[in-house]
């Protein structure tokens, strides 16, 4: 008798998606009979939606990696017959996440339940845990929740579940640590979360519990295979003590494996240190007697030009197959963040261009659109870096990123889709050319490494040379261009500050800031001596506007009108123009950030955006109309927020010891 022929690898496939797509249907009739489950039947059903998509990622890796060339026998229409099975992965996947979401809210349902009807009882419970919190705070102990290998001397490497010490955290990101064994060194934040021992040995004991239970079940001859993880336990935690929003929506499948928490959104949340407001200000120099990066040139009458290492403009053009995140989370924005980084640590502030997109290609993101009217600074991928770090290792690190919101709980996050280091200078220190880059994003956060954003999609291809081609096309990845600058963008930027980056198409009124700030403290002081309070409401109130875009957007639009007015003769003198730039200031700022009537500035949130912009443009109308703001301060109808008068003076030390602190 002949031996049965064996499956062909797509044939086998196939089957085993039918036979998945079974179990999923299965799944799902038996959740919607039962009607409202009881917990232990729920968190059986969520145990199979966990095992089902373990199953579904292996046959979506296994397709992956099969080729035309592994068949014994041509195969007709192969590539259609393939990507019909991923379709069908993927919408088993859809099914699974729902139906996941589905029982977790029914579980926080129940346990809402259960804390109000032991309201009484919890009270002291809960001035316990805070009691235990502070203490927490207070021993500096935090466990590792990725491994981390030393990438230099001075680094401290430490695996997974690791207890350490903080001894001293630094503003940098990097803090000196202590392991088990007395080794001291320094290790990234992010990988890092505050430990509490006994949440530790009850996570622990909940853990063995529920193994115990799967493997009972598993010998009563349930048709599953043996759990390595404890993905229900995670799941459970999280419901009950809120734990990491990241892993939840990683553990359910919302979002890809690649996808962290923002790195640098956090820094951006920790103080002014990362904000174009603090690089802004004038530098004193060791002595603490004159500004590093602020002179005054008597011949030109003007603050004196000052050429950086770094000096070029940076065009964002587009991110191409950004993985999409799963229907329980809505995207408020997509956009990408910069700063220079020698690979330990940020050199300069954080800048922010939002991205936009197509409903019809959601993966990819553009930038600079087509606007009526002045394309706001925000959306504008034109941009200029300046830099006077003498590191070897200086480069660009991007970092993409979304604001999401949990459909289920309204939880607000900022999630890292990616990110890519772009080294400005080669081994030689010779700097790169100016050209356009096509970046490939890591996945993880910048300090680790070997992490894929999307590991259903891996760049390690297999196969013939076409298929490695395809895939490669399928890699997340961010398309730049650096531009070389001519002597009109050369001597703008060295005007500026020798560390910043920002916005071009706000260039003109930085260096009005700067004109005006060597004006008031090289030319117009006293004395160089002096250390008085200065009343210039410009100088105090203009690093607003790098956090408030829409403002500076009124800014350029109030000025590009009235810059249109003035004769070729009036633009070519530097005081005229730096007075009628003041009084076009006074007009269109000053009564913008004391209105009453605009809502605080919130990033991404797109009702408090619309009703400032309408505010803004409303105010803007009627200064056109009047020919000034002056009618519109003493109406009846403007409400405004009294004047400080200390926010009308500028305390250049003031800021210079806040800035340091």
């Amino acid at each position: 008798m002949l031996a049965r022929r064996q499956r062909d690898p797509l044939q086998s496939l196939q089957r085993r998606n039918q036979e998945l797509k079974q179990q999923v249907d299965d799944l799902l009739s038996e959740s919607r009979l039962k009607g409202a489950l009881e917990a232990s039947k729920r968190r059986d059903i969520y145990q199979r939606c966990i095992q089902l998509k373990q199953a579904i990622d292996e046959n979506k890796n296994a397709l992956q990696k099969l080729s035309k060339a592994d068949e014994p026998a041509p195969v007709g229409s192969y590539d259609q017959k393939k990507e019909e099975e991923h379709n069908l992965l993927d919408k088993l996947t859809h099914q699974l996440q729902e139906l996941a979401v589905s029982i977790s809210r029914e579980n926080v349902t129940e346990t809402g339940a259960l804390t109000e009807g032991e309201d009484d009882d919890s009270s002291a419970e809960e001035d316990e845990e805070e009691e235990e919190e502070d203490e927490e705070a207070t021993s500096g102990e935090y466990i590792a929740v990725g491994d981390f290998t030393a990438q230099q001397v001075g680094d401290l490497t430490f695996k997974k579940g690791e207890i350490l010490l903080i001894i001293e955290k630094n503003p940098d990101g990097w803090w000196m640590a202590k392991n088990a064994k007395g080794n001291k060194g320094l290790i990234p934040r992010t990988y890092l979360e505050p430990y509490n021992k006994e949440e530790d040995q009850e996570s622990s004991e909940e853990g063995s519990e529920e193994d115990v239970e799967v493997g009972d079940e598993t010998a009563e001859g349930a048709e599953v295979k043996q759990r390595t993880d404890s993905h229900w336990s995670a799941v459970r935690k999280a419901i009950s003590e809120q734990i990491n929003t990241v892993d939840v929506l990683t553990t359910m499948g919302a979002i890809p494996a690649g996808f962290r928490p923002s790195t640098l959104f956090q820094l951006l949340e920790e103080g002014n240190q990362f904000r174009a407001s603090y690089f802004l200000q004038p530098a004193l120099t060791t002595s603490q007697l004159a500004f590093r990066d602020l002179m005054w040139d008597a011949k030109t009458g003007s603050i004196r030009s000052r050429p950086s290492r770094v000096s070029l403009i940076l065009t964002l053009w587009s991110c191409k197959m950004i993985p999409l995140p799963g229907a329980s989370i809505q995207v408020l924005s997509r956009h990408v963040r910069f700063c220079l980084f020698d690979g330990n640590k940020v050199l300069s502030n954080i800048h922010t261009v939002r991205a936009t997109w197509q409903p019809k290609t959601p993966k990819t993101w553009t930038f600079s659109p087509q606007v009526t009217g002045i394309l706001p600074c925000l959306l504008d991928g034109d941009c200029f870096i300046r830099s006077n770090s003498s590191s070897p290792d200086l480069g660009i690190l991007f970092e993409l990123g979304i604001s999401y919101i949990r459909n289920s709980t309204g939880e607000r996050g900022e999630l890292s889709c990616g990110w890519v280091f772009l080294k400005l200078f080669d081994a030689s220190g010779i700097p790169i050319p100016a050209k356009t880059y096509e970046l490939f994003l890591n996945g993880g956060t910048p300090y680790e490494k070997g992490v894929e954003v999307d590991p259903s999609v891996s760049r390690r291809a297999h196969g013939s040379v076409f298929h490695q081609m395809m895939t490669v096309r399928r890699q997340p990845q961010l398309l730049v261009k650096l531009r070389s600058l001519n002597r009109r963008s050369r001597n703008m930027l060295s005007l500026l500050p020798e560390t910043l980056i920002g916005s071009m198409c706000s260039v003109h009124l930085l260096i009005f800031y700067r004109q005006i700030l060597g004006d008031v403290l090289l030319k117009d002081r006293m004395s160089m001596h002096s250390a008085d309070l200065i009343s210039n409401p410009v100088l105090a109130t203009f690093p607003k506007l790098l956090e408030q875009p829409d403002i500076m957007d009124a800014l350029r639009s109030s000025w590009a009108e009235k810059e249109s007015t003035l004769k070729r003769s009036d633009k070519r003198d530097k005081e005229l123009l730096k007075a009628v730039f003041l009084l076009v200031y006074h007009d269109c700022v000053l009564p913008l950030l004391h209105s009453a009537l605009l809502p605080p500035f919130r990033w991404a949130e797109e009702e408090t955006e619309a009703a400032r912009w309408k505010v803004i443009a409303d105010f803007l109308k009627q200064n056109r109309e009047n020919e000034g703001a002056l009618q519109a301060l003493l109406s009846p109808a403007g409400l405004h927020e009294p004047f400080d008068i200390s926010e009308q003076t500028y305390d250049f030390l003031g800021e210079i010891r806040k800035n340091a602190a």
